[in-house]
């Protein structure tokens, strides 16, 4: 069962860890390239600042975003802002949602996200949650995969192993890491089943579309080419 509080204070240490390699970043590092093609550090931040903000909205009944045009129009608008203004930006933003989910609520309810997606409301600080730790290691600024909570990772894999179950394009695949926790993906095309293992940070650099898999070990078939997220 998933605890909300738990993850509320797991959120807090990781948005104070964001917030600490956000400092150091002047203006000239966010202006450079991050690891998501086309986002400067400036976009990732801006992000993650707006994903906040959204997630709020989320919590209250509101729409995520107005709609994905206005999301990505933001994200451009908001990425070439000084550092000192990013920052105040994504300090505040993370306190705002840590405000609203600190709210009397039924954690229970379903609330809807983008794309008509649901979801219990208990799992939003978690979403949030990854947000915040999977665009640090995408800010290309020290932060690694390997450098995730462990206990973060072997979640974060379940839910996008959840994710892609039964998806028409990947074959059934057997997860498996090296402390011999294990997982299945997959399963709705056509093909015989793949097992794949290695360890969990590189599991899940391939689950998220952040590492090519080469450090995987498949048997049974070639590696799934899997959908994007």
């Amino acid at each position: 069962m998933t605890d909300h509080a738990h993850d509320l204070a797991a959120l807090r240490e990781a948005t104070d860890r964001l917030l600490s390699a956000t400092e150091k970043l002047d203006d000239a590092a966010l202006a450079e390239a991050s690891r998501l093609p086309g986002w400067s550090r400036g976009h990732v931040v801006a992000h993650l600042s707006l994903n906040a903000d959204a997630l709020v909205n989320v919590l209250q009944g509101r729409p995520m975003y107005a709609d994905s045009e206005t999301r990505d129009r933001d994200i451009e608008r908001d990425a070439p802002r000084p550092q000192a203004e990013q920052l105040a930006d994504l300090t505040a933003s993370a306190a705002r949602f840590v405000a609203a989910a600190a709210e009397p609520a039924d954690w229970s309810r379903t609330v809807t996200l983008r794309n008509g997606v649901t979801d219990s409301a208990s799992q939003i600080p978690f979403r949030r949650r990854a947000e915040v730790e999977l665009h640090h290691v995408d800010l290309n600024a020290g932060y690694e995969l390997e450098d995730l909570p462990d206990e973060f990772t072997a979640r974060e894999i379940d839910f996008l192993a959840e994710r892609f179950t039964g998806h028409p394009d990947v074959v059934s695949t057997g997860l498996a890491d090296d402390t011999g926790r294990a997982w299945t993906t997959g399963g709705g095309a056509e093909g015989g089943a793949v097992s794949v293992r290695g360890n969990a940070s590189e599991l899940l650099g391939w689950l998220s579309g952040r590492r090519d898999g080469s450090a995987l070990t498949v048997e049974g078939g070639a590696l799934p080419a899997l959908p994007p997220l």
